[in-house]
C-alpha cells in the first residue's frame, strides 16, 4: 500500500516537472530531490509492507513514508488548485486593465511559488530522516526485482502460529456438512472407465474446509484401496521446488518400505533428476497424490512433469483459493474443478452449536444474537469454530458478553487470541495480493455490509482514485475489469450477479474480509467510515464513507484534505447539511458519490472541486445543471441516472475529459426488464467530446446534425438514441459504421415512425447487446453476421416474418426478449438451434397460438418468460425437451391456457400446477408451480 501511494506521487511528480509549468528553479530542484529519493525506496517498500505487521518498527516507517507521499501529493494538488485560480478565462481586456490584469497574475503566481517551496522544504527535510531508515532496513530484508508483480507474503503470517495443519488432525464426527462433498468426490475418483490421469482442483476462499475435506477423501477406505501409491505433499506460498520433490519422493518410497536412492541426500541433486526418479517409480503404478495448498500455476507446472500419465487410472488432487490456478492445472489432465461452497444455514447453526453449547442447543435469550453473528461468518466453517469457540467461555447468563462480541467483531479480530490463527489464514490471501490489488481490495471498505457492488461504479471510481492506469494497448476500464476478475479468482469477491456474456455485474465481500480491510484501513488512514463513530479518528482523513447519517460534530473532525467522498442512505436535512459543508471544505475532492440523497438542487459547492473526476448524482431529485458545470475541467464520469433532468447546459460540450455521460431515467409499470426510459435532448456540437465510452441516452431532437457527429466519437462503446424519425436513419446508419468500438447499442423511434435500419452495411464488429425499439417492416439483414451478439431485444417491432429466422444461427445468443416485436401466429426453435441461449421471454403476441421447440433446440435454456400473449392456447410443443430449464413464468394469461396446465416431466421433476380459477401469475420454482392472483404479492 505504501508503494502505491509513493507511485502516485512519483507519476505527479514527473507530470509537474514535465507540464509546461513555469516552476522557479529552487523549486524545481528540490521536487526533484524529493522524487529521486522516493524513487529509490520503491522496490523496498514492496517487501516492507508484506513484512510490516510482524515488525513494529518497520511499520512505523512504512507509515512515515506512506504518510509523506499523502503529503507531497496534497502540495501537488494544492498547487495546481492555486494555479488554476490565478490563471482564470478573464474577458477580454485592453490598455491598462490589460496591464492590470497580467500585474496581479504575476504576483499571485509568485506566491503560489514560494508556498510549494516551502512546504517542499519541509518535505524534503522529513524525506532525510526517512532515508536513512531505508538505508537501515533493506539490509534485513530481500529487495524483489522491480519489475515484480507479487507482494512478498510469505508462507504464513508473521507473528501468529500457523495452524492450519490442524484440519489434518480432525476427527470426522466433529465436522459438518461434508458428507455430500466427499461422496462425490470419492465417486468420481473410484468409478468410471477412463484411465487417463485425471487431475482434480478443490477450490474456494481461505478458511472454507478445503484441505479437511481432501484429507477425508484422501483418507476414504474405498480410495485407499483403490489406489496402489498414496501421498500427501503440502505446497504454500513459500515453497522450495528440490524439497517438495525429495518429500514426495520420501514419502512414497517409505510406504512401499524400498530403501530411498542415496544420491537424493546430495546437495548437488536438481529438481530436474528429482522428477526423473519419481516418474521412474510411478511408471505403471495407479497413484494418487494430494498437493495441498498451491498459490500459482508455476507452482504445479514445476510438479506436473514429475507425474506419469500412463493409462493406470491414477489421481492427482490439489486445493487451491485461485480460480485460475484450479482451471489451468485441471484442463489439460482430464480435469475437473470442484469448486466448494459455503455450509448452509442449517449447516452453519448446528456447528455453531456444538461448539458454543455443549448441549447442543441455544438458549432462547441468545439466539438473535448467536444468529447475527452467524451471519456474519458466512458459512465459513473455520470463521464458525474460532468464533463459536470464543463464545463457549463466555457465561450463557450475561448476555451484555454475547453482545460486546456481536458488536464489535471487528475489534476482536484483531485483538482476541482465540481468533489470531484465523485472522492470520484469512491475512495469507490479503498479504499476497500484488501491490497494484491491495488498494484495490481495500476500497471495498468504502461500501457498508452486505451491499452488493456494481462492478461498473466501481471500475469508475478506482479510475478516478487513479488506483487503475491504461497499459499494454487496453484502456483503463478494460485493466480495471481485468483487476475485478483477479480479485474474483482469488476468491475475495464472490459473484451476486453476471451479465449474459458471463462477465460479472455484481458482487459481495465476505463479512469477515470486509473487517479485516476495514482494520487495515484505519490503520493506514485509506477510509474512515462513519459507522465506526466508536473508534479513533486519524487526524487526516484521506477518504470518507458516509453510512446513514452525518453528526455535526464529525464534519469538523474530518479536515480539508479528502480524496474521495461516497454516500449510502443518507436522506436527513442535519446530514445533507453537514455534508455539504464538508464538501465545501475539501476542495481536493476526486471522487463524489451522493447516490440517492434528497437533493432537490445542484449543490453549488461542487463547482469548485477543480480535482473531481467522478460525480454521481444517481436518483437524487435534481432537475437542472447550472451552466457552470464546465468549470469540472477533469470530469471523467457524470453519472445522472434516476435524476429528473432531461436537458443538458452547453458548458458540458467543455468537459474534454468526459468518458462517461449517463443522463435518464426509468418510467414506472413496464413489464420486460428492459424499461422503457426517458433520456436528454441532444445539444449540437456534442462530437466533441471525443473521450466518450458511454452515452445513454440521448433524444435526436436536431435529426441528422447530431446523428452525424455521433459518427466521430469513435471511442463510444455503449450508445442509446431516443426519438428517432424515418428519415434519421439513413444518417444513423452511416454513424453507427465508424462506431467499431461499440459493443451496445440501442435504438428506439419515435411513435408512428419507421426505424429502418437496412441502411447499414458494415455493422460494429464486437457487438453484443442490440436494443431495438419501433415498427420495423423487417429484420435488417446484418444482424446474421454479428456472431458476437449475446443479447437481443425488439420492441414495438410487429414484425410479420418469423423473427427466429435470422437469429437461430448466432453462436454465442444468450438472452432473447420480444415485446409487442411480433404479429405471426407462430414461433419455431428449428431442431440444433440456439445452442447457447439462456433466457427467452415473449410478451405481448397477442396474435401468437403456438410456439414449438424441436428435437435439440435450445439445449441451455434456463429461463422462460410468456406474458400478455391473449391468443396463445397451450405450453410451447416441444418444452419437455429442455432439460436445463429451471425458471418458467407465466404473467397474465388466459384462464383456459393456465387450467390446461396438467402434471409434466422434464429432467428429473415433475410440474405440478394448483387448480385455482382465475390465475394470473404462474412461476416454476424448485420443481413445483407457484400460482398467484393478480394483486397477490409477490
Amino acid at each position: 500500500m505504501a508503494e502505491l501511494a509513493v507511485v502516485f506521487v512519483l507519476d505527479k511528480l514527473t507530470t509537474l516537472l514535465e507540464d509546461k509549468v513555469n516552476l522557479i528553479k529552487d523549486v524545481k530542484r528540490e521536487i526533484e530531490y524529493v522524487r529521486d529519493e522516493l524513487e529509490r525506496m520503491t522496490a523496498f517498500l514492496r517487501v516492507a509492507d508484506a513484512a510490516e505487521d510482524g515488525d513494529p518498527e518497520l511499520k512505523v516507517w512504512v507509515k512515515q513514508v506512506r504518510d509523506l507521499a499523502y503529503e507531497t501529493e496534497d502540495i501537488i494538488d494544492e498547487f495546481m488548485f492555486h494555479l488554476r485560480r490565478t490563471n482564470p478565462c478573464f474577458p477580454a481586456a485592453v490598455g491598462a486593465c490589460c496591464f492590470l490584469h497580467k500585474l496581479i497574475l504575476a504576483v499571485r503566481n509568485l506566491n503560489t511559488h514560494y508556498a510549494i517551496a516551502s512546504e517542499i522544504q519541509t518535505i524534503k527535510s522529513r524525506m532525510t530522516d526517512i532515508a536513512e531508515g531505508h538505508r537501515r532496513y533493506r539490509y534485513r530484508f530481500t529487495v524483489p526485482n522491480q519489475g515484480s508483480n507479487s507482494s512478498a507474503g510469505g508462507g504464513s503470517s508473521r507473528g501468529g502460529i500457523d495452524r492450519r495443519g490442524d484440519a489434518l488432525l480432525l476427527e470426522e464426527g466433529e465436522l459438518v456438512g461434508i458428507d455430500g462433498p466427499k461422496k462425490h468426490l470419492v465417486a468420481w475418483l473410484v468409478e468410471g472407465g477412463d484411465s487417463r490421469l485425471k487431475v482434480v482442483a478443490v477450490v474456494g476462499m481461505g478458511g472454507l474446509g478445503k484441505t479437511t475435506l481432501v484429507k477425508k477423501v484422501f483418507d476414504d477406505a474405498a480410495v485407499k484401496k483403490h489406489f496402489q501409491n498414496h501421498a500427501w505433499i503440502t505446497v504454500s506460498q513459500s515453497f522450495n521446488v528440490e524439497e517438495l520433490l525429495k518429500d514426495t519422493a520420501h514419502q512414497l518410497f517409505d510406504q512401499m518400505k524400498m530403501p530411498f536412492p542415496p544420491e537424493m541426500s546430495s546437495s548437488y541433486m536438481n529438481g530436474n533428476r528429482l522428477k526423473a526418479i519419481i516418474k521412474d517409480f510411478l511408471r505403471g503404478r495407479r497413484y494418487i497424490l494430494v498437493f495441498d495448498d498451491i498459490w500459482s500455476i508455476q507452482a504445479w507446472e514445476s510438479i506436473k512433469y514429475a507425474l506419469p500419465n500412463d493409462d493406470r487410472g491414477s489421481c492427482v488432487i490439489l486445493t487451491t483459493r485461485f480460480l485460475d490456478v484450479a482451471s489451468s492445472c485441471s484442463v489439460e489432465n482430464n480435469g475437473y474443478v470442484y469448486k466448494l461452497n459455503p455450509l448452509s444455514e442449517e449447516e452453519s447453526w448446528i456447528l455453531f452449536c456444538r461448539k458454543a453449547f455443549q448441549s447442543n442447543s441455544c438458549p432462547n435469550h441468545l439466539t438473535d444474537i448467536c444468529l447475527n453473528i452467524l451471519r456474519r461468518c458466512g458459512g465459513l466453517p473455520l470463521a464458525i469454530v474460532a468464533i463459536s469457540g470464543v463464545l463457549s467461555t463466555k457465561k450463557e447468563t450475561n448476555i451484555d458478553e454475547w453482545k460486546m462480541l456481536n458488536n464489535g467483531l471487528g475489534s476482536e479480530l484483531g485483538s482476541n487470541d482465540q481468533l489470531e490463527s484465523m485472522r492470520n489464514i484469512l491475512l495469507l490471501s490479503f498479504n499476497y495480493l500484488p501491490y497494484y490489488l491491495k488498494p484495490c481490495f481495500m476500497y471495498l471498505s468504502n461500501y457498508p455490509e452486505d451491499h452488493l457492488i456494481e462492478h461498473n461504479t466501481l471500475v469508475r471510481q478506482w479510475i478516478a482514485e487513479g488506483f487503475v492506469r491504461a497499459k499494454e494497448g487496453r484502456i483503463a476500464e478494460q485493466v480495471a475489469q481485468g483487476y475485478l476478475n483477479e480479485l474474483i479468482n482469488r476468491s475475495l469477491l464472490h459473484p451476486v450477479r453476471t451479465n449474459d456474456d458471463g462477465s460479472v455485474k455484481v458482487s459481495c465481500i465476505h463479512d469477515l474480509y470486509r473487517e479485516i480491510i476495514l482494520s487495515k484501513s484505519r490503520d493506514q488512514n485509506f477510509v474512515t467510515t462513519t459507522a465506526e463513530r466508536n473508534m479513533a479518528w486519524p487526524k487526516r482523513v484521506r477518504r470518507i464513507s458516509i453510512h446513514g447519517s452525518l453528526e455535526k460534530s464529525e464534519v469538523k473532525r474530518y479536515g480539508t484534505r479528502l480524496c474521495s467522498l461516497l454516500s449510502f442512505s443518507v436522506g436527513d436535512s442535519r446530514s445533507i447539511s453537514g455534508m455539504l459543508q464538508l464538501i465545501k471544505s475539501s476542495r481536493m475532492l476526486k471522487v463524489l458519490d451522493l447516490t440517492g440523497v434528497p437533493l432537490e438542487k445542484f449543490p453549488e459547492v461542487i463547482l469548485e472541486l477543480f480535482h473531481l473526476r467522478y460525480l454521481c448524482l444517481r436518483n437524487t431529485w435534481i432537475k437542472k445543471l447550472p451552466r457552470s458545470i464546465e468549470k469540472l475541467q477533469k470530469l471523467e464520469t457524470l453519472d445522472l441516472k434516476g435524476t429528473y433532468i432531461t436537458e443538458l447546459p452547453a458548458g458540458i460540450l467543455k468537459l474534454q475529459y468526459l468518458r462517461q455521460l449517463l443522463v435518464y431515467h426509468h418510467v414506472p409499470g413496464s413489464y420486460m426488464a428492459y424499461n422503457y426510459v426517458h433520456g436528454f435532448k441532444a445539444l449540437k456540437g456534442i462530437g466533441c467530446l471525443k473521450s466518450l465510452q458511454k452515452l445513454c441516452f440521448i433524444e435526436a431532437c436536431y435529426g441528422s446534425t447530431v446523428l452525424k457527429e455521433i459518427g466521430t466519437m469513435t471511442e463510444l462503446k455503449r450508445i442509446s438514441i431516443t426519438k428517432l424519425r424515418t428519415e434519421d436513419c439513413a444518417v444513423l446508419c452511416s454513424s453507427v459504421e465508424n462506431l467499431v468500438n461499440l459493443s451496445s447499442l440501442g435504438l428506439r423511434a419515435m411513435e408512428g415512425e419507421i426505424l429502418d435500419l437496412q441502411y447499414l452495411s458494415s455493422p460494429p464488429p464486437f457487438l453484443q447487446r442490440l436494443y431495438l425499439g419501433g415498427k420495423m417492416e423487417k429484420l435488417p439483414h446484418w444482424i446474421q453476421s454479428i456472431h458476437s451478439l449475446v443479447k437481443v431485444y425488439l420492441r414495438w417491432s410487429r414484425l410479420s416474418n418469423d423473427p427466429l429466422e435470422h437469429l437461430q444461427d448466432l453462436p454465442n445468443l444468450v438472452h432473447i426478449e420480444f415485446l409487442e416485436a411480433y404479429i405471426g401466429q407462430k414461433l419455431c426453435f428449428k431442431a440444433g438451434k440456439f445452442r447457447k441461449l439462456k433466457l427467452l421471454g415473449l410478451d405481448k403476441l397477442e396474435a401468437l397460438r403456438e410456439v414449438i421447440v424441436e428435437e435439440g433446440s435450445a439445449p441451455l435454456l434456463e429461463k422462460l418468460i410468456i406474458q400478455r400473449c391473449s391468443s396463445l392456447e397451450s405450453l410451447p410443443v416441444g418444452i419437455e425437451r429442455l432439460m436445463n430449464l429451471k425458471v418458467v413464468e407465466f404473467f397474465d394469461m388466459p384462464e383456459r391456457f393456465i387450467l390446461q396446465l396438467s402434471p409434466r416431466k422434464t429432467g428429473d421433476e415433475y410440474w405440478k400446477v394448483a387448480h385455482v380459477p382465475e390465475v394470473y401469475h404462474t412461476y416454476w420454482r424448485n420443481g413445483c408451480w407457484e400460482v398467484y392472483a393478480l394483486d397477490d404479492e409477490r
